[in-house]
């Protein structure tokens, strides 16, 4: 059996200065994080065995002088409100997650009805409109039914999102809407990009694949579908400990992919695991 990990996957520069500035000896201990700093379980039990205190919201008791925002971004009014309550914000959301608050704050400010392509209850959905008056998110064409009534609409991505379905959504709007005035910015990040790329090629050519990445994590979903929509058998899992030896009893050709917040000592971790489960004893590995 072969092992192929693909060629861009795991945690991206975003994730990874997030979760350096949380361990930072100088606030670790008395710090804590508003929401998950990253959608990976092994992070957040490091996190916990480095001291650091985490909540849901802001309206759950914070005992700590040090608060976090997460790499998923927040609402500058939320930020506001731990400032004046007298907290120390650290602020560790992904530039490339702050780049789309510039961009809706840009289209909002030359009069274009912000719309953000994404999952309306995804924290870093909320935190790109927390601040708007009005907006509207867009998941999939069937929500396009929102814009009638719109002569102009200013468009942005989740960071996270597919770009090959943010597309198909442009293309719809055009059809249905052929008069309306659109501005749109790619705002999908690159990482999230090169890794789709990347899990797009790999599934063409293996037998089944593994999607390594927290169960509640945008990108790692989005690797998944990739994989389906091949017609690929794709597990996703956590750990290496999740890994059943019968998904590769007919399998000469097994790929690794990785959401961006997943650590590559995981990914390692999991590799591993597929050389001990491999029978033939005699495996292959790129």
């Amino acid at each position: 059996m072969r092992i192929t990990r693909a060629r861009a996957l795991g945690t991206c520069f975003g994730v990874r200065d997030a979760i350096d500035a949380a361990l930072s000896s100088s606030i670790s201990t008395d710090l804590t994080i508003v929401g998950q700093l990253v959608h990976n379980p092994q992070t957040v039990q490091k996190l916990h065995e480095a001291g650091v205190q985490m909540v849901d919201s802001i309206d759950d008791e914070i005992q700590t002088r040090n608060v976090m925002i997460t790499a998923h971004g927040a609402p500058a009014s939320l930020k506001q409100k731990l400032s004046d309550r007298g907290h120390i914000v650290y602020d560790a959301t992904c530039p490339l997650v702050l780049r789309v608050h510039q961009a809706i704050r840009r289209l909002v400010a030359e009069g274009w009805h912000p719309v953000v392509i994404g999952q309306p209850d995804h924290v870093e959905v909320r935190g790109i409109v927390g601040d708007l008056d009005e907006y509207t998110v867009i998941s999939s064409v069937d929500d396009l039914t929102q814009l009638e009534g719109r002569s102009r609409v200013g468009i942005v991505c989740q960071t996270t999102h597919r770009i090959r379905q943010a597309k198909e959504i442009l293309e719809q709007i055009g059809h249905r809407f052929p008069t309306m005035e659109v501005e749109f910015i790619d705002t999908v990040c690159k990482p999230t990009k090169d890794r789709q790329e990347a899990v797009e090629e790999l599934s063409l050519q293996v037998d089944v694949m593994i999607v390594v990445g927290g169960a509640n994590s945008s990108n790692t979903l989005k690797l998944l579908k990739v994989c389906q929509e091949n017609g690929i058998t794709a597990h996703h899992i956590e750990s290496q400990a999740q890994l059943e030896p019968e998904w590769f009893a007919s399998a000469d050709h097994v790929g690794i992919t990785a959401g961006t917040s997943t650590p590559h000592e995981v990914i390692d971790q999991i590799h591993a695991r597929l050389i001990q489960i491999s029978k033939s004893g005699d495996l292959a590995s790129e």
